[in-house]
């Protein structure tokens, strides 16, 4: 795995998120028949919010984000995007582990939507998010928090994509 950090992300880097969205969410939307060229980016400009999501940067490069928004009764954590050569390389599961060991310290339920048929679910199954809905499009997960000092799960990152639908 290589070396990684996170930084709030600022108004700036909209534009890069969008990009890397549109890239990574492209494969399952257009298997569900769902993929247009500009909404898949403009969702994300329309819900963008710097004050709550991070820029992960792996070797000193961009190589991905998440947000962690706060809920009503916990946290929704959405766009989630790993750049694809930073998949499948535990930079997903660093990423989400430090993100759990927080709100688990805090005692916060932690809920996400993936894409039907996303390989992103396994990952959020191996860090203890169950499926508490679905659509013909989305799984709706939740996490609760985990006992302080038991840890949030382990294994190996895959590709990302919380916050579906385009």
């Amino acid at each position: 795995m290589t070396t990684w950090d996170m930084r709030p992300a600022e108004l700036a880097d909209v534009e890069a998120i969008a990009e890397l969205r549109a890239e990574v969410m492209r494969p399952d939307l257009e298997r569900l028949g769902r993929f247009d060229e500009h909404r898949v980016r403009q969702r994300l400009r329309d819900s963008f919010s710097p004050r709550h999501t991070s820029v992960i940067v792996a070797d000193g490069a961009f190589a991905g984000c998440v947000t962690l928004r706060p809920a009503e009764d916990g946290r929704w954590l959405e766009h989630f995007y790993l750049a694809p050569g930073n998949q499948g390389r535990g930079l997903g599961s660093a990423v989400l582990r430090t993100l759990l060991k927080r709100t688990d310290a805090d005692g916060t339920l932690v809920r996400l939507n993936v894409l039907q048929g996303s390989a992103a679910r396994r990952l959020y199954e191996r860090h203890g998010f169950t499926v508490e809905a679905q659509d013909p499009i989305d799984i709706y997960m939740l996490r609760r928090p985990a006992p302080v000092g038991r840890g949030s799960g382990t294994g190996s990152g895959t590709g990302l994509g919380a916050g579906s639908r385009q």
